[in-house]
C-alpha cells in the first residue's frame, strides 16, 4: 500500500522502517524535516505538508505529542482532512484526551472520511523486539481490513470497541505502567537503605515475581550510572499521559489516588531538574529524600 506517516520522532522513526521493510511506500511528514533524514536512506518519501502525505495514500498514521498537536495535523489549514481520500483510512496513533480523539472523528466523519484511534503500545525497544501491540477502536469493518499493515507494525492488534476507547485504555494503560514503576524504585530504595546493594535489590527483583516487561527494561537503568538523557519516555512525556489520566477520572468520577501519587513524583522529578531522564529517574528522588547519597 501507500502510506501516509505523519509525525517522525522516536517512535515514528522505529515505525516507518517496519511499514518500509513490509513493502509498503511511505510518504513521511515532520515539524523538522532534518530530524526524518534517517528514514530517506531507507527509501521513505517526504511531504511538505500533512495534507500531501495523504493525498495519494490508503492509510495515513499520525503519532504526535498531544490533543493540540494532533489537531493541528488532522485538521488544520494543511491537515490530513484536506488531502484523505474517500475509502482511505486515517489512524491516529498518539495518546491523547479521548474526548478530543473523538472530536476529531467526528469531524472527519462529516466530511465523509474515515479516522480511527490506534495508540501503541510499546517504547522504540519493544518495536525492535517485535513486541509492541496495538490497539483500535472505530469501524470495526475498518479495522479487519486495515489488519495486515497493523501487524507489520506489531504482532497484537486488538480491536477495542467504539470510538476513542482504544486511546482511553491506552490512557489507562500508561498510567498503570507509571504507577508499577514508580512502585518499583520505591521498593529498591526501601531496601538500599535498608543495606541491600542496589544491584543486588534489582536482581532480586527481576527474579521475583513482580518483574514484568516494563521492568525488565527500564530496570538496568536505576543502576549507578546507568540514568542518561536518552530515554523510552521523559519525565515531561509520561506526566502528560498521567494528567490525562488524572482528567479522565475527574470526568467519570473514578478515583485514582495511586495515579494522583505517582504523578506527585513526577512533579518532584522536575522539581529537582530531572524532567530531561526517563520517568524512571524518579528512583533518584527517593534517594534524596530518603538521605541516600550517590
Amino acid at each position: 500500500m501507500k502510506i501516509g506517516f505523519v509525525g517522525l520522532g522516536d517512535m515514528g522513526q522505529a515505525i516507518v522502517p517496519r511499514l518500509i521493510a513490509a513493502g509498503h511506500t511511505v510518504v513521511g511528514w515532520n515539524r523538522t524535516k532534518e530530524k526524518a533524514a534517517p528514514m530517506f536512506k531507507l527509501g521513505m518519501l517526504w511531504a511538505e505538508t500533512p495534507r500531501e502525505a495523504a493525498q495519494e495514500a490508503e492509510i495515513v498514521f499520525s503519532i504526535v505529542t498531544d490533543s493540540a498537536a494532533v489537531r493541528s495535523v488532522a485538521l488544520g489549514p494543511t491537515g490530513i482532512i484536506s488531502g484523505l481520500r474517500k475509502g482511505a483510512v486515517y489512524l491516529d496513533m498518539s495518546t491523547i484526551d479521548p474526548d478530543v480523539s473523538r472530536a476529531v472523528a467526528a469531524e472527519f466523519a462529516e466530511a465523509g472520511l474515515s479516522m480511527m484511534d490506534a495508540p501503541i503500545s510499546g517504547t522504540t525497544l519493544t518495536l525492535s523486539q517485535n513486541r509492541a501491540s496495538l490497539m483500535v477502536a472505530g469501524d470495526k469493518a475498518i479495522f479487519e481490513r486495515v489488519l495486515p499493515v497493523l501487524l507489520a507494525i506489531g504482532p497484537k492488534a486488538t480491536y477495542i470497541g467504539a470510538q476513542g476507547l482504544a486511546v482511553q485504555l491506552k490512557v489507562a494503560l500508561n498510567m498503570t505502567l507509571v504507577i508499577e514503576v514508580i512502585g518499583f524504585c520505591e521498593g529498591i530504595a526501601l531496601a538500599e537503605k535498608g543495606g541491600v546493594p542496589r544491584e543486588v535489590a534489582v536482581d532480586a527483583f527481576l527474579k521475583s515475581v513482580v518483574a514484568s516487561p516494563v521492568l525488565t527494561y527500564r530496570a538496568p537503568l536505576i543502576l549507578e550510572g546507568r540514568i542518561s538523557d536518552a530515554t523510552y519516555g521523559n519525565v515531561n512525556l509520561q506526566q502528560k499521559d498521567m494528567l490525562l489520566a488524572l482528567d479522565l477520572g475527574r470526568k467519570m468520577g473514578v478515583p485514582v489516588p495511586l495515579g494522583a501519587a505517582a504523578n506527585e513524583m513526577l512533579n518532584a522529578c522536575r522539581g529537582l531538574g530531572l524532567d530531561h531522564h526517563d520517568f524512571v529517574t524518579v528512583y533518584e528522588v527517593y534517594r534524596r529524600l530518603g538521605g541516600m547519597s550517590r
